[in-house]
Protein backbone atom coordinates (compact mmCIF):
# COMPACT_ATOMS: atom_id res chain seq x y z
CA UNK A 1 0.00 0.00 0.00
CA UNK A 2 1.35 3.29 -1.10
CA UNK A 3 1.39 6.18 1.45
CA UNK A 4 -1.02 7.93 -0.25
CA UNK A 5 -3.25 5.22 0.00
CA UNK A 6 -2.64 4.48 3.42
CA UNK A 7 -3.39 8.04 4.53
CA UNK A 8 -6.77 8.16 2.93
CA UNK A 9 -7.76 4.54 5.07
CA UNK A 10 -6.32 6.46 8.20
CA UNK A 11 -8.57 9.24 6.96
CA UNK A 12 -11.64 6.40 6.43
CA UNK A 13 -10.67 5.19 10.10
CA UNK A 14 -11.15 8.44 11.62
CA UNK A 15 -14.64 9.28 9.74
CA UNK A 16 -15.79 6.16 11.03
CA UNK A 17 -14.73 6.77 14.89
CA UNK A 18 -15.47 10.06 15.65
CA UNK A 19 -18.31 11.10 12.78
CA UNK A 20 -16.46 13.69 11.03
CA UNK A 21 -16.20 14.60 7.71
CA UNK A 22 -14.00 13.56 5.48
CA UNK A 23 -12.30 17.66 5.44
CA UNK A 24 -12.48 17.61 9.13
CA UNK A 25 -10.71 14.08 9.56
CA UNK A 26 -8.08 15.08 7.04
CA UNK A 27 -7.46 18.22 8.64
CA UNK A 28 -6.65 16.56 12.05
CA UNK A 29 -4.36 13.73 10.74
CA UNK A 30 -2.37 16.43 8.74
CA UNK A 31 -2.03 18.76 12.31
CA UNK A 32 -1.12 15.54 13.64
CA UNK A 33 1.40 14.98 11.07
CA UNK A 34 3.27 18.79 11.09
CA UNK A 35 3.01 19.05 14.97
CA UNK A 36 3.90 15.59 15.98
CA UNK A 37 1.56 15.61 18.85
CA UNK A 38 -2.13 14.03 19.39
CA UNK A 39 -5.17 16.80 18.69
CA UNK A 40 -7.42 16.39 21.04
CA UNK A 41 -10.60 13.63 20.15
CA UNK A 42 -13.71 15.43 20.29
CA UNK A 43 -16.19 14.05 23.29
CA UNK A 44 -19.04 13.38 20.75
CA UNK A 45 -18.75 12.41 17.48
CA UNK A 46 -19.17 15.64 15.34
CA UNK A 47 -18.38 17.71 12.09
CA UNK A 48 -15.88 20.49 12.65
CA UNK A 49 -18.33 23.70 12.39
CA UNK A 50 -16.15 24.99 9.27
CA UNK A 51 -17.40 21.95 7.32
CA UNK A 52 -20.68 22.00 5.35
CA UNK A 53 -23.01 18.83 5.35
CA UNK A 54 -22.64 16.96 2.21
CA UNK A 55 -25.81 18.04 0.36
CA UNK A 56 -27.70 15.33 -1.95
CA UNK A 57 -27.10 16.14 -5.28
CA UNK A 58 -30.77 17.30 -6.57
CA UNK A 59 -32.49 16.37 -10.06
CA UNK A 60 -31.85 19.27 -12.48
CA UNK A 61 -35.12 21.43 -13.02
CA UNK A 62 -34.90 23.72 -15.91
CA UNK A 63 -35.98 26.91 -16.44
CA UNK A 64 -39.27 27.11 -17.41
CA UNK A 65 -39.59 30.71 -18.29
CA UNK A 66 -36.16 30.64 -20.48
CA UNK A 67 -36.50 27.07 -21.77
CA UNK A 68 -39.96 27.91 -23.14
CA UNK A 69 -38.54 30.89 -24.49
CA UNK A 70 -35.66 29.60 -26.18
CA UNK A 71 -37.72 26.20 -27.53
CA UNK A 72 -40.88 26.94 -27.89
CA UNK A 73 -42.33 24.19 -25.05
CA UNK A 74 -41.69 23.83 -21.49
CA UNK A 75 -40.23 20.98 -19.18
CA UNK A 76 -43.18 18.81 -19.18
CA UNK A 77 -43.83 19.01 -22.60
CA UNK A 78 -40.60 18.20 -23.91
CA UNK A 79 -40.89 14.89 -21.86
CA UNK A 80 -44.08 14.14 -23.00
CA UNK A 81 -42.61 14.45 -26.58
CA UNK A 82 -39.77 12.27 -25.43
CA UNK A 83 -41.89 9.80 -24.30
CA UNK A 84 -44.19 9.61 -27.19
CA UNK A 85 -41.18 8.67 -29.13
CA UNK A 86 -39.97 6.57 -27.08
CA UNK A 87 -36.85 8.31 -25.59
CA UNK A 88 -35.99 5.75 -22.37
CA UNK A 89 -34.97 3.21 -25.40
CA UNK A 90 -32.15 5.72 -26.62
CA UNK A 91 -29.03 6.70 -25.94
CA UNK A 92 -27.89 10.40 -24.76
CA UNK A 93 -26.25 11.33 -27.90
CA UNK A 94 -29.46 9.92 -30.03
CA UNK A 95 -31.70 11.58 -27.85
CA UNK A 96 -29.83 15.24 -28.45
CA UNK A 97 -29.50 14.63 -31.86
CA UNK A 98 -33.61 13.60 -32.24
CA UNK A 99 -33.99 17.49 -30.28
CA UNK A 100 -31.73 18.72 -32.87
CA UNK A 101 -32.70 17.55 -36.15
CA UNK A 102 -36.40 16.61 -35.40
CA UNK A 103 -37.51 20.18 -33.34
CA UNK A 104 -34.73 22.82 -34.26
CA UNK A 105 -33.20 22.80 -30.44
CA UNK A 106 -30.05 24.08 -30.62
CA UNK A 107 -26.97 22.16 -29.10
CA UNK A 108 -26.92 23.75 -25.68
CA UNK A 109 -30.48 23.26 -24.50
CA UNK A 110 -30.88 20.02 -26.34
CA UNK A 111 -28.30 18.72 -24.24
CA UNK A 112 -30.06 20.39 -21.00
CA UNK A 113 -33.34 18.90 -21.70
CA UNK A 114 -31.73 15.45 -22.42
CA UNK A 115 -29.90 15.85 -18.99
CA UNK A 116 -33.03 16.40 -17.36
CA UNK A 117 -35.07 13.86 -19.12
CA UNK A 118 -32.64 11.32 -18.03
CA UNK A 119 -32.02 11.75 -14.76
CA UNK A 120 -36.28 12.16 -14.37
CA UNK A 121 -36.62 8.55 -16.05
CA UNK A 122 -33.94 6.69 -14.10
CA UNK A 123 -31.88 6.38 -16.95
CA UNK A 124 -29.12 8.68 -15.08
CA UNK A 125 -28.38 9.26 -11.28
CA UNK A 126 -28.38 13.40 -10.60
CA UNK A 127 -25.17 14.71 -10.63
CA UNK A 128 -23.95 11.68 -13.81
CA UNK A 129 -22.75 12.58 -16.67
CA UNK A 130 -23.40 10.82 -19.98
CA UNK A 131 -20.05 8.88 -19.25
CA UNK A 132 -21.05 7.49 -16.33
CA UNK A 133 -19.12 9.33 -14.21
CA UNK A 134 -20.42 12.09 -11.63
CA UNK A 135 -19.51 15.94 -11.07
CA UNK A 136 -19.02 18.61 -8.59
CA UNK A 137 -18.92 22.14 -8.88
CA UNK A 138 -18.78 24.76 -7.00
CA UNK A 139 -18.58 28.76 -7.76
CA UNK A 140 -17.40 31.46 -5.25
CA UNK A 141 -16.89 35.45 -6.36
CA UNK A 142 -14.14 36.62 -4.90
CA UNK A 143 -12.61 40.24 -4.29
CA UNK A 144 -9.19 40.40 -5.65
CA UNK A 145 -7.85 40.90 -9.35
CA UNK A 146 -8.25 37.65 -11.20
CA UNK A 147 -4.42 37.33 -11.86
CA UNK A 148 -4.15 37.15 -8.51
CA UNK A 149 -7.02 34.25 -7.78
CA UNK A 150 -5.15 32.52 -10.75
CA UNK A 151 -2.09 32.45 -9.09
CA UNK A 152 -3.80 30.85 -5.60
CA UNK A 153 -4.03 27.72 -7.66
CA UNK A 154 -1.02 27.57 -9.96
CA UNK A 155 1.56 28.73 -7.13
CA UNK A 156 2.80 26.01 -4.93
CA UNK A 157 3.11 27.58 -2.14
CA UNK A 158 0.11 30.25 -2.30
CA UNK A 159 -2.25 26.99 -2.82
CA UNK A 160 -0.46 25.18 -0.04
CA UNK A 161 -2.40 28.39 2.12
CA UNK A 162 -5.77 27.77 1.42
CA UNK A 163 -5.48 23.91 0.40
CA UNK A 164 -2.57 22.08 2.56
CA UNK A 165 -1.61 18.80 2.02
CA UNK A 166 -3.37 18.62 -1.21
CA UNK A 167 -2.11 16.08 -3.80
CA UNK A 168 -1.83 17.68 -7.46
CA UNK A 169 -0.10 16.78 -10.82
CA UNK A 170 -0.93 20.07 -13.03
CA UNK A 171 -2.29 19.27 -16.66
CA UNK A 172 -2.49 22.73 -18.01
CA UNK A 173 -2.70 26.15 -16.57
CA UNK A 174 -3.23 29.04 -19.10
CA UNK A 175 -3.07 32.50 -16.72
CA UNK A 176 -5.41 34.01 -15.92
CA UNK A 177 -8.32 31.53 -17.79
CA UNK A 178 -8.10 28.13 -16.50
CA UNK A 179 -6.34 25.35 -14.30
CA UNK A 180 -6.61 21.58 -14.85
CA UNK A 181 -4.73 19.15 -12.46
CA UNK A 182 -5.23 15.69 -11.52
CA UNK A 183 -6.14 15.34 -7.85
CA UNK A 184 -4.65 12.98 -5.58
CA UNK A 185 -4.16 9.41 -7.14
CA UNK A 186 -4.88 10.72 -10.38
CA UNK A 187 -8.37 8.63 -10.66
CA UNK A 188 -10.42 12.37 -10.86
CA UNK A 189 -9.44 15.42 -11.77
CA UNK A 190 -10.42 19.41 -11.29
CA UNK A 191 -11.07 21.65 -13.81
CA UNK A 192 -11.10 25.45 -12.87
CA UNK A 193 -11.95 28.81 -14.91
CA UNK A 194 -11.39 31.85 -14.20
CA UNK A 195 -13.54 34.95 -15.06
CA UNK A 196 -12.75 38.95 -14.22
CA UNK A 197 -16.38 41.08 -12.80
CA UNK A 198 -13.42 44.00 -12.40
CA UNK A 199 -10.05 45.24 -11.44
CA UNK A 200 -10.78 43.99 -7.91
CA UNK A 201 -13.04 40.98 -8.30
CA UNK A 202 -13.34 37.59 -9.97
CA UNK A 203 -15.19 34.29 -10.25
CA UNK A 204 -13.70 30.98 -9.90
CA UNK A 205 -15.53 28.11 -11.07
CA UNK A 206 -14.15 24.97 -9.61
CA UNK A 207 -15.13 21.24 -11.23
CA UNK A 208 -14.68 17.94 -10.24
CA UNK A 209 -14.87 14.92 -12.39
CA UNK A 210 -14.33 11.74 -12.83
CA UNK A 211 -16.05 10.97 -9.86
CA UNK A 212 -17.55 7.49 -9.78
CA UNK A 213 -20.37 7.73 -6.78
CA UNK A 214 -22.88 10.09 -6.00
CA UNK A 215 -22.13 9.96 -2.69
CA UNK A 216 -18.31 10.81 -3.55
CA UNK A 217 -19.59 14.02 -5.49
CA UNK A 218 -21.81 15.34 -2.74
CA UNK A 219 -18.89 14.78 -0.21
CA UNK A 220 -16.23 16.16 -2.52
CA UNK A 221 -19.22 19.43 -3.16
CA UNK A 222 -18.62 20.33 0.11
CA UNK A 223 -14.88 19.64 0.33
CA UNK A 224 -14.86 22.14 -2.58
CA UNK A 225 -17.50 24.88 -0.77
CA UNK A 226 -15.10 24.85 2.24
CA UNK A 227 -11.62 25.04 1.02
CA UNK A 228 -13.30 27.94 -1.65
CA UNK A 229 -14.56 30.16 1.58
CA UNK A 230 -10.84 29.13 2.69
CA UNK A 231 -9.73 30.56 -0.61
CA UNK A 232 -11.63 33.50 -0.23
CA UNK A 233 -10.71 34.54 3.77
CA UNK A 234 -7.16 33.83 2.75
CA UNK A 235 -6.68 36.14 -0.11
CA UNK A 236 -9.77 39.14 0.81
CA UNK A 237 -7.37 39.50 4.43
Amino acid sequence: MTRQKSFKSGVRARMDKTGESYTAARRRLLEKAVTGRQQPEPDVPAAAPADPPAEPVQAQKLPDGALRERTGRGQDEWFSLLDAWGGTRHTHTEIARWLVEQHQVDGWWSQSITVAYEQARGMRAPGQKSDGYFSAGVTKTIAVPVDRLFQAFAETELREQWLPGATLSVRTATAPKSFRADWEDGSTRIVVTFLSKGETKALVALSHDKLTEAESAARMKAHWRDRLSALKSFLED
